[in-house]
């Protein structure tokens, strides 16, 4: 009798474990479609170098490098929906607000009206805090990790040239001015080239990866990067 009773018991434990687990899955389903649709809503105004389109290839990324990494998936899709949700403050500010941080002060908000433990939410606030590459907030959980990878991934390659001159003509930038060092340009500027950011910030993405696999991935996408501009230059002095 007792080992019978052993077994129900044990049995109703399961079903009510499962059940649990079936609605709290159900509830991550809804609040993550929510905030993809809320976040998909912030981006009507946005600069292409920073739109949804990229928001979305992060996301992508992040569910790649993040399964491989075998990370907290329902994190990075929230946290990857809402990592530059702050942008449009920096881009106004012409860069005195870092979007990192307003962004997961925006999160910190929108994450109060959902159904999520506090220590996924938390996670959630750090990964978006800490995935901006001048920034003095490190990545220290596995998913902020993932997020930076993925949000640096698509900065370089072919995506990441392409995104450099958008973000260029967006400042009405010129496209190449080799008089100008560099290093010595002020941001925001007319001189704040495709060129400029590849030498000063996207030349050195590649050395910053925080994952395997988001290493494995930027070897490729630099040596690209670095072929084109060598081209670039080139072809912008008349030699080939």
């Amino acid at each position: 009798m007792a080992s019978i009773l052993n077994v129900f018991v044990s049995r109703t434990i399961m079903l009510v474990t499962a059940c649990f687990i079936m609605i709290t899955a159900f509830f991550m389903k809804k609040t993550i479609e929510a905030v993809r649709a809320l976040a998909h809503s912030s981006f009507s105004d946005a600069k292409y170098s920073h739109d949804w389109e990229h928001t979305q290839r992060v996301h992508k990324l992040c569910m790649h490098i993040g399964t491989i990494e075998g990370a907290d998936l329902e994190v990075l899709e929230i946290a990857s929906y809402l990592h530059d949700i702050g942008r449009s403050y920096q881009d106004r500010s012409k860069g005195a607000v870092c979007h990192a941080a307003k962004g997961a002060e925006i999160a910190g908000e929108i994450l109060k009206d959902y159904p999520i433990e506090q220590d996924k939410r938390d996670n959630i606030i750090h990964c978006i805090l800490s995935h901006r590459f001048r920034n003095t907030h490190h990545p220290e959980t596995l998913e902020a990790k993932v997020l930076f990878d993925s949000d640096k991934l698509d900065a370089i390659g072919a995506v990441g040239i392409a995104r450099a001159y958008l973000f260029a003509g967006e400042l009405g930038a010129r496209l190449h001015n080799p008089d100008v060092d560099p290093y010595k340009v002020k941001s925001y500027s007319k001189n704040d080239t495709g060129y400029r950011e590849y030498r000063v910030k996207l030349s050195k993405v590649k050395d910053s990866m925080l994952t395997d696999e988001g290493r494995r991935m930027a070897i490729r996408r630099h040596a690209f990067m670095e072929s084109f501009f060598e081209r670039f230059i080139k072809e912008h002095e008349g030699l080939i």
